[in-house]
Parts: structure tokens; sequence; C-alpha cells
């Protein structure tokens, strides 16, 4: 017994130095991070792609054939207003439906079939009596995130609004003393001719989350991993001897089980393998079968889940055995500090700062989320995100045993070895 008092140690200068510059490092970053990627999506948005479909069949005016609807893509893919936020993808309605069921459109605008025809009527409403706008077609896409589906509705909306008026523009100054004759909601209509109208592109089922599901599973099995770690490195620590186990007011204690660390992270990984099973399993019941989340391809979702938390919690094992106590915030901040902003998720790619976009390649999240999302929402295609997220857990299994073995084989060899000072032989002196 030393005679101190515990409260003593909040007078020393070195304890409250040494964890005032980790919190508060951890605090700066988690903001820099959550606020810094969403604090403006529309002024960091770059190359969002948006589908853009003419299906106008044209009509003919005089003795000239017109496609009005060529005219309006054409005007909106050239157009400098949107500063190069909208990547336009110019392409037919098929094509357009099966880039939008992958997820690689966040939006499209439709050119009717008759627009030309529609538009051309309304300089005839004086005989009809009953002047009818022809109408634009703007697609969501919430299945690939509502963010990023609302970004591209806005950003679609406004340019088929200021197409419309360039239309209306040159009919206008084409249509001569002519138009004096129309009735004014004609020539009002003729100015401004399109409607627009906003559908979804690719509905999905009422209980998906409006498209976050995927986002959230993939996040429970992200945290599952990560924090399966932590306790399983503790556990395996304890039942090799190498530290105590508090369990309430008792402290267990078992007799020492020599291991390198290299066995020892082999042990943790193994164990977490195996649990893997079973949390993966129990995600899916909770999700599907409790909470009644929609999921299709529930062989296929199961297995990605399973190796998705393998592959997490094996990685934060990886940085638990090489950095030791600090390997826990290491932990938190790779694959819950940088991985969320970067999920692909609540906020697309295309509106992060370049930083963001650079971690969004390798981060876990973003990966995983991409092959859930595929899954769940686009009927399992490869090209939809699968094969990506398959691709990535690999290379992140690879690089985990590498960096993990690598460096605890090193510690070794180096004669770093976790035993407890208490059992080391005691020096005996030397006979005088």
């Amino acid at each position: 017994m030393s005679g101190i008092h515990p409260f003593r140690v909040l007078r020393a200068k070195p304890l409250w130095i040494a964890n005032g510059v980790i919190t508060g490092v951890l605090a700066l970053l988690f903001t820099v991070f959550y606020v810094g990627a969403n604090v403006d999506p529309v002024d960091h948005m770059k190359n969002l792609p948006v589908g853009l479909v003419n299906a106008d069949k044209g009509a003919a005016v005089g003795d000239k054939q017109v496609n009005l609807g060529a005219r309006l893509t054409e005007s909106i893919k050239k157009s400098t207003a949107s500063g190069g936020k909208i990547d336009w993808k110019v392409m037919d309605e098929k094509e357009m439906k099966e880039e939008m069921g992958k997820g690689k459109l966040y939006g499209a605008l439709v050119v009717p079939a008759d627009f030309t025809s529609a538009t051309t009527a309304l300089t005839g409403a004086a005989t009809t009596g009953v002047p009818t706008r022809p109408t634009l077609t703007v697609l969501t896409n919430q299945s690939a995130g509502s963010v990023g589906s609302s970004l591209a509705r806005t950003a679609t909306t406004q340019a088929a609004q200021s197409a419309s008026l360039q239309v209306g523009k040159e009919l206008t100054s084409q249509g001569g003393t002519g138009q004096a004759k129309l009735p004014v909601a004609a020539r009002v209509l003729l100015a401004d001719p399109a409607a627009v109208t906003v559908e979804d592109g690719h509905p999905l089922d009422s209980h998906s989350g409006l498209g976050l599901t995927a986002f959230y599973y993939a996040l429970v099995l992200v945290v599952c991993g990560m924090l399966s770690a932590n306790v399983i490195s503790g556990q395996v620590d304890h039942a090799l001897g190498y530290t105590h186990n508090d369990m309430g007011p008792l402290r267990l204690h078992r007799p020492l089980i020599r291991a390198t660390r290299v066995q020892t992270l082999a042990v943790s990984s193994t164990l977490m393998a195996g649990l893997s099973l079973l949390m993966g399993s129990l995600v899916m019941v909770g999700a599907v079968g409790l909470m009644g989340m929609h999921a299709a391809h529930l062989p296929l979702l199961w297995l990605f889940s399973v190796c998705a938390i393998a592959v997490s919690g094996i990685g934060a094992l990886t940085l638990l055995a090489v950095f030791g106590t600090p390997g826990m915030l290491v932990v938190t901040l790779v694959f819950i500090g940088m991985a969320v902003p970067t999920a692909n998720a609540t906020t697309p790619i295309q509106a992060l700062p370049g930083f963001y976009r650079f971690l969004a390649e390798f981060e876990p999240l973003r990966q995983i989320t991409g092959g859930i999302r595929s899954i769940l929402y686009y009927d399992a295609q490869a090209d939809a995100g699968l094969t990506r997220g398959w691709a990535m857990m690999a290379v992140g299994l690879a690089a985990a045993a590498l960096f993990g073995f690598g460096m605890t084989n090193w510690y070794d060899r180096k004669g770093l070895h976790r035993i407890p000072a208490e059992t080391k032989p005691e020096k005996t002196a030397a006979p005088a």
C-alpha cells in the first residue's frame, strides 16, 4: 500500500495532457469527417450522372421535318448553367431503365414521343380552342440514394424548365404575326410550352426505407465486425492468461499460456470467422424476420453478410494487434469516422469534396453498401455493385492478413513478446 489517495492522480499533468490530446483530436477528426463531407453538397457536386432521353419522333411543320426534342436535349447537353455539376448521359429509354435499375443514374429527363407534335399544335389552338401542353418527365431514383436523387431531381427540373423557355422563345420568334390570332392562353403556353412532371424511375418496396435499408444494413455488418473484434481480442487475451477479466466485482485471471503475437492474431481471426456465421445469421433474422425489411436473394444476402462481418472483424483485429491499445481508436476512425460520410449512401460521392472521394475508393463501408444495395434493390446484378463488393472484400482481407501477420511476425522476431513482467524470472544477485 502506497498510502497515496487515488484522486491525487488528477494532479498529474501528463494524465490531462495525454487524454486531452487524444480526445481532442478524436473530436476534431469526427467533426471534419462528418460535417465537412455534408456541409455543402450542392457546391461540391461534380458530374452527378443523370440520364437524358429524347423519345420525340418529330413532326412535319410546313415543308420541314422538325424535332424539338432533339433541340431541347442538345440545349441541355451543351448548357454551361450546371457548371459541370451534372453529367448528362444521352441514351434511349431502354438503356436508361437498365442503368437506373443498376443504380448508375440518380435520375433522368425524358422527352416524350409526341413532344414536337404537341408543342407545334399549340399554334393551332385558335381552331381547336383547348391548348394542351406537352409533358417532360423527370425520373428520380431513390434506390441510388435519397440525397443524390433529390439533387438530381432539382437540377433536372431546372434544366427542363429552362429548356422549355428556350424552345418557347424560338417558337415565339418564328411565329410572326400569326400568333396574334391565338388566344391569350395559347400564347402564354407557347412561351413556356412544356409541363414538367416528376415520377419514380425505379420504385422500391415500402419496407426499403426510401432506399436507405441497404446503407443501414451494411452499417450494422461493419459495426458488428468492429465491436466483435474488440470483444474477441479481450477475451482471447484473457483465455491465454495475459489479462484479467472483470465481471462486475469479480476479477478472473487464468494461468498464462505463452503465445506469440502471430499465434494470438491467428486464434482471434479464427474465432471471428466462426462467430461471423452466427452474427450474419442473426442480423438477417433481425432485419428481415423481425423488422420486416424487404429483401430478396436471401441465401446470397446471408453469405455476403457473413463475409462482410468476417472481413471487417479481421481487419479490426489486425489494427488492434499491430497498434495495441490505441488500435481501437484507429479502428473507430477507419470503420466509422471515415466510412459513414464516404459510403455513397447519405450523400453521393459526386457531391463530396475531393479528399472524401479519395477515401471512398477503399473505405470498407462503401464497398459493402454497394454489394448489399445490389442484392436488395437491383436483383443482385453483378455490375450494380455486387462484383465490386466481393472484389474489395477480398482485397481488404488480403491486405489485413499481409499487414497483420507481417507486423506481428516482425514483433516476434524482434523479441517484443507479450509476456507480463511478473512472469519473467527474477534476477539473482551475483555472489560476492
